[in-house]
């Protein structure tokens, strides 16, 4: 008899509407979603579906006004050390060293006399192996005003995996970086993924960066913020930037793009041009 393997994190019919003053704003309806302990998810669609609200619900820091959220099978009530978030902008503290950012949430529980000196001490091996697995064993004594910016969110990643959380939640990381340091970010997160065996839900707005991440893309669609579809990657678990090139990717990219312009309402750029030389041809 097969054993029914519980998801790491199950949403049902998941809402949320924000009460302003003039009236309810209803921001996500009825999702639906199961992800797997140690899968990489990835989330896009255009501005407004819903999906950095999503991350925040899944993260603690918004409540959902309806439907379920579990997370190992415990509801989700609000932030928790399971979970752990990293943002567009690295929030490093400027005054701590690259090796102080990484443990500055084992030296708060250490202040407050939560953990034992073996405790440290553990805590100390796992921001030097963090530190090797992020490339920065030489910039351990920098200030974060030394690094570059690809190099300040390397930090912000090891800072989020310390504490070994269950689930990685990734909003739109990589956004502020140029693209050739977005492109050493992608094969590094890959990496990190492949080490630590962390499920990770990261948000992106560029297509392309979901497609080479995910193992699964999750399309949404805006007003209120839903899932139209759910498309596996058909790419190999070890992946290169040459994949971007190949038909099958490019095919995939044009797939998704086209159902969230269509579900966006948006013009494409060939419709736009033609559109435009329409009004010329008749002026």
């Amino acid at each position: 008899m097969s054993t029914l393997v519980q998801p790491k994190v199950r949403i049902r019919a998941l809402g949320k509407v924000f009460e302003h003053s003039t009236a309810p704003h209803p921001a996500l309806d009825g999702i639906d979603l199961d992800i797997a302990d140690g899968e990489f998810v990835t989330l896009v669609g255009a501005s407004g579906c819903g999906k950095s609200t999503l991350l925040r619900i899944l993260a603690g820091l918004e409540h959902h006004s309806s439907g379920e959220l579990l997370c190992d099978g415990h509801p989700v009530r609000g932030p928790g050390a399971d979970r752990a978030m990293v943002f567009q902008h690295y929030s490093l503290y400027p005054w701590l060293s690259v090796i102080d950012n990484i443990k500055f949430s084992r030296r708060l529980k250490a202040n407050r006399g939560e953990l034992t000196s073996a405790d440290v001490e553990a805590a100390s091996g796992r921001a030097d192996a963090l530190l090797s697995l992020i490339g920065l064993e030489k910039f351990a004594r920098a200030w974060p005003r030394q690094l570059s910016g690809g190099m300040q969110q390397r930090v912000a990643i090891a800072r989020a995996l310390m504490g070994r959380p269950a689930v990685l939640l990734m909003d739109e990381p990589f956004g502020a970086l140029d693209a050739q340091s977005r492109e050493v970010m992608h094969d590094l997160i890959l990496h990190i993924h492949r080490v630590e065996r962390t499920t990770i839900v990261f948000v992106t707005h560029d297509v392309e960066e979901a497609i080479y991440l995910g193992q699964r893309v999750v399309v949404m669609q805006p007003r209120p913020g839903r899932i139209q579809q759910i498309v596996p990657v058909p790419l190999p678990a070890q992946r290169h930037q040459d994949m971007k090139h190949t038909p099958e990717f490019r095919a995939l990219k044009a797939e998704i793009l086209a159902r969230i312009k269509a579900s966006a309402g948006m013009e494409t750029d060939a419709d736009l041009l033609e559109r435009l030389n329409a009004v010329q041809a008749t002026a």
